[in-house]
């Protein structure tokens, strides 16, 4: 995982739900193409059009409510999104989007419209809005969580760490 990353912001308000984030419609699918070509679509029809590989989705309190699916968070990253910002997320959101390995920060002072080019460093949790030329402080994100991250995701992580097998017949020693 490269840090810090570059990207477009584009932004959106509270309550973005995760039906929102990929219509239940289009989940019943292992097809992660197919989820990712349907991402936002029922809240911004233009964004995979307007959308680049490292963009950058913004939302505003309690991003990623409703279900639990985590097939929210993974559309958003096979989309290409490098990075979810919110002032806040809903908490499961926030865990599954973790686990499949895509950054989230929440930087409840963030001001940024649709185009700004922000830049984020995870690892000191800094925002810097380049178009509007200010600088914010995301919510620490613990050390293990960026490891996570840095794995790829749970999955990878644990199997890095020798805790999750690496076929279905295989012991696990802790």
């Amino acid at each position: 995982m490269n840090t810090p990353f570059t990207g477009v912001a584009h932004v959106y308000g509270d309550n973005i739900d995760t039906d929102r984030i990929i219509p239940g419609k289009y989940t019943k699918t292992l097809d992660l193409q197919s989820m990712a070509a349907h991402v936002l679509e029922d809240l911004d029809p233009e964004f995979r059009s307007r959308m680049s590989p490292g963009d950058i989705v913004m939302g505003g309190n309690n991003f990623g409510c409703g279900s639990s699916r985590e097939q929210a968070p993974l559309a958003l990253k096979t989309a290409g999104v490098s990075v979810v910002l919110a002032r806040y997320f809903a908490r499961i959101f926030y865990r599954n989007a973790i686990n499949v390995g895509l950054p989230v920060l929440e930087v409840p002072d963030l001001l940024a419209e649709t185009g700004d080019i922000l830049a984020i460093d995870l690892k000191t949790g800094t925002v810097h809005n380049q178009t509007r030329g200010t600088q914010h402080s995301a919510t620490p994100m613990p050390p293990v969580m960026l490891e996570i991250l840095q794995s790829g995701g749970l999955v990878s992580y644990l199997r890095d760490h020798g805790t999750y097998p690496s076929s279905p017949h295989q012991e696990v020693h802790p």
